[in-house]
C-alpha cells in the first residue's frame, strides 16, 4: 500500500520548487538596468543628462537624476555621440549573458526607433524627431549613421550577438542597409568626373553638403570619410560602385595627406610639430580645393589653425591621422580579398 504520508510530502516539496523557480531571481546588469531607464518612449536615447557629452552609467540614479530623466522628450532621441547605438550593443550583450528578456526587449524598441528614424532616401538624422536647426541633416558627423548601419549589418549576416534579436527584424535590416548605401554612394562629393570623401553632413532633401554648428562648415570631412570607407569594405562580392568609391576615396587621402609632421593639441599656433615620421590630415577641407579649413563660433572661415579663437583653437581636433591606417594596411588587404591590383 501506498504511503499516504510521504505520498503528500512528495507533491508538497514538488510544488515549493516549481514555487521558487517561478520566483527565482533573473540575473541582472547594473549598467543594462540603468539603460533601460533612460530609454526614451519612442525607443531611442538621449545623449546627456549630466553636462557630458555622453549619458555616465556609472553614476547613481539620485532624485535629482531621475528626476531630470522623466523631465526628457522624446526630442533628446539621438544617434550622435554613439547614443543609442551603444545601448542596443550593450543590452544585446547583457540579454545574451544573462538571458534577462527586458534587455532584448529594450533593445529591439531601440532597433525600431533606428528602423522609424532613417529617411527614404537611406540616411539617418542628427536627431529624431527633433528637426531643429542642423538636427534633421544626414550625419556621418561622429560616425552617426556608421554607427547605426554597422548594428543592422550585424543583425543582416547574424554576427556580433545579434543573432539573440527576433529573426523578423533580419529583412528589414538588409533593407535598411541596402537603403544606407545608396545613400552613402550618393552623397560622396564629386568634383567634376572625380570623385572625392564625404561631407560630415548633407541637407536630407538635396543631399547637398550643409553646415552644422558655427565652427563645423559645409566641407570634405576626413575622420568620419575614413569611417565610412571602413564601412563600405566589409562586403564581399562589392559592386563596381562600391569598388570605385572605395578606390577613389583611398586615393584622396592620399593625394592629400600631410607628411612630415604630428598634431599636438596642446601646441601653440599652427598645431603641428615637424616629425619625419608623421602623416596628419586637417579635420575639414574645401569642398572645391582642397584646402585645410578651420571653423570658428562666429560661422567665420579661417585658412590657418592659428587665426581661431582660442577657445576654438584648444577645443577640437583640427588633425589627426584618420586616413593613415587605411592606406598602409586597410585598402591593402581590401584590393588582395577582393583580387585587385
Amino acid at each position: 500500500m501506498i504511503n499516504t504520508i510521504k505520498l503528500k510530502t512528495f507533491f508538497l516539496l514538488g510544488f515549493g520548487t516549481f514555487l521558487m523557480s517561478c520566483y527565482a531571481q533573473v540575473p541582472t546588469d547594473s549598467i543594462a538596468d540603468k539603460m533601460l531607464v533612460y530609454q526614451l518612449s519612442n525607443g531611442g536615447w538621449p545623449k546627456q543628462l549630466q553636462d557630458k557629452s555622453v549619458v555616465n552609467y556609472d553614476l547613481p540614479l539620485s532624485p535629482a537624476l531621475n528626476e531630470k530623466i522623466k523631465a526628457t522628450t522624446n526630442l533628446h532621441a539621438t544617434f550622435d555621440n554613439r547614443a543609442t547605438s551603444r545601448e542596443i550593443i550593450y543590452l544585446v550583450k547583457a540579454y545574451k549573458k544573462s538571458q534577462n528578456k527586458n534587455y532584448l526587449k529594450a533593445a529591439e524598441r531601440g532597433l525600431d526607433f533606428i528602423l522609424e528614424a532613417q529617411y527614404p532616401n537611406g540616411g539617418w538624422p542628427q536627431y529624431y524627431p527633433d528637426k531643429a536647426l542642423y538636427r534633421s541633416e544626414i550625419t556621418y558627423n561622429d560616425d552617426a549613421m556608421v554607427n547605426v548601419l554597422n548594428i543592422l549589418q550585424d543583425i543582416a549576416t547574424q554576427t556580433n550577438d545579434f543573432e539573440v534579436v527576433n529573426s523578423i527584424y533580419i529583412e528589414k535590416a538588409k533593407t535598411a542597409v541596402l537603403k544606407g548605401i545608396d545613400c552613402i554612394l550618393k552623397t560622396q562629393v564629386k568634383q567634376g568626373d572625380n570623385l572625392t570623401i564625404w561631407a560630415a553632413q548633407y541637407d536630407k532633401n538635396t543631399l547637398q553638403p550643409a553646415k552644422a554648428r558655427a565652427f563645423e562648415p559645409a566641407s570634405l570631412s576626413t575622420s568620419e570619410s575614413a569611417s565610412v570607407v571602413r564601412f563600405l569594405m566589409q562586403f564581399k562580392n562589392p559592386s563596381a560602385e562600391i569598388k570605385n568609391s572605395i578606390t577613389a576615396a583611398v586615393k584622396w587621402f592620399s593625394d592629400y595627406k600631410i607628411v612630415g609632421y604630428r598634431f599636438d593639441r596642446e601646441k601653440t599656433g599652427s598645431g603641428l610639430i615637424a616629425d619625419n615620421t608623421g602623416i596628419v590630415w586637417a579635420r575639414f577641407y574645401d569642398l572645391e580645393k582642397n584646402i585645410p579649413i578651420f571653423g570658428d563660433r562666429d560661422n567665420t572661415i579661417k585658412l590657418k589653425l592659428e587665426d581661431l579663437s582660442p577657445e576654438r583653437r584648444n577645443g577640437y581636433a583640427w588633425y589627426g591621422n584618420w586616413g593613415q591606417k587605411l592606406i598602409d594596411k586597410e585598402y591593402p588587404k581590401w584590393l588582395a580579398a577582393n583580387g585587385l591590383k
